[in-house]
């Protein structure tokens, strides 16, 4: 097989990778959720790997509730759950809620919020590839997604939360707001 030809790999040959990529966090709460993107497609990673378009697809499709939210790609540590997985034109968009019961969790939320932990990582397996002649990179059309990451040090310089938007001014407001009923309450 040409090494630029289209590959599948079988069960029986899996080769499990994981890549870092952008986390832009685009709200968090109390409660720990949060929505990012866990890949972007045409950016090629440290490791040389590029995911194209539709490549989550087959995976989100089947089984998006199976794909887990883990912290630094340790699979003793599953901090939260993914609540929603999707392609745009951008990459593999997902919002998820950390499991605020869980101590690492809200560590991971504190350390989020400070920006000390700025970036996804997906742990997949690739089915379908093929390596770009001039560049050698593998660019990836279809892989098995197994799980997002939240990590400190992301592969792909791009792999920084660019939007956090705090609680405290939600919980200011909500003092204030009860502060001027309280006052009200008492002028009448």
């Amino acid at each position: 097989m040409r090494d630029d030809a289209l590959r599948s790999i079988s069960a029986t040959m899996r080769e499990t990778r994981q890549m870092q990529v952008p986390l832009e966090i685009k709200s968090t709460d109390a409660l720990g959720r949060f929505a990012g993107y866990a890949s972007v497609f045409h950016v090629v990673d440290s490791q040389k790997d590029v995911v194209l378009p539709g490549a989550f697809l087959q995976t989100i499709s089947g089984r998006a509730r199976e794909v887990k939210l883990l912290w630094q790609h340790d699979t003793t540590q599953p901090v939260g759950m993914i609540t929603r997985l999707f392609e745009d034109k951008r990459g593999l968009y997902m919002e998820g809620a950390l499991f605020m019961e869980v101590a690492r969790a809200r560590e991971a939320l504190a350390l989020m919020r400070q920006g000390v932990v700025s970036g996804l990582s997906i742990g997949y397996s690739p089915k379908r590839f093929f390596r770009d002649a001039k560049s050698g990179h593998r660019m990836l059309s279809q892989v098995d997604l197994w799980e997002v990451s939240l990590v400190t040090f992301p592969s792909n310089h791009e792999s920084r939360i660019s939007v956090i938007k705090s609680d405290v001014a939600a919980q200011q407001l909500a003092q204030l707001d009860h502060a001027v009923k309280r006052w009200q309450s008492i002028v009448r």
